[in-house]
């Protein structure tokens, strides 16, 4: 197989990582998005203040699009390197990496749904709510930092 061959391929597992993280990431806001826009008409159907802080949990499953633009980034870097030849990892570096961060983004909007819920009817609990998102969160960074290394 010729060198540019080679490359395109491990460019495909680098499209992988940021397309799959970026669909998990637009679920998880859909979930905590819908969630919150249920809990606002609810405000706003009994003249009570809508709650902003609900953002928060909306926008929490963004970032995983982010570490899988930079897994693509690596995997980019790696496969544009003269002499690569190790296309078949930057594929599996990409899909399964891609799907592991997509599946923390989407989980993580999951429940940024059930926060926000809760969030609104008791005033209560920020915090905890918020160390939930990041510890679903942290799935996606070892997953970042894991295959960035097992890929160089």
């Amino acid at each position: 197989m010729d060198p540019a061959m080679m490359s395109t391929l491990g460019k495909l597992g680098a499209a992988a990582a940021l397309g799959l993280s970026a669909v998990g990431s637009a679920l998880g806001i859909g979930a905590s998005g819908s969630a919150s826009i249920g809990i606002w008409k609810r405000s706003y159907a009994h003249n009570k203040t809508a709650p902003f802080i609900l953002f928060v949990f909306i926008g929490a499953p963004m970032s995983q699009t982010i570490y899988g633009m930079i897994l693509m980034n690596q995997i980019v870097n790696l496969s544009n390197a003269s002499g690569f030849t190790n296309w078949g990892a930057m594929i599996g570096a990409g899909v399964f990496g891609g799907l592991g961060m997509g599946a923390s983004a989407w989980l993580q909007g999951v429940a940024g749904a059930a926060a926000a819920d809760a969030m609104a009817d008791t005033g209560k609990g920020f915090g905890n709510y918020l160390m939930v998102l990041g510890i679903i969160e942290t799935i996606a960074l070892f997953i970042l930092v894991f295959i960035g290394a097992v890929i160089k």
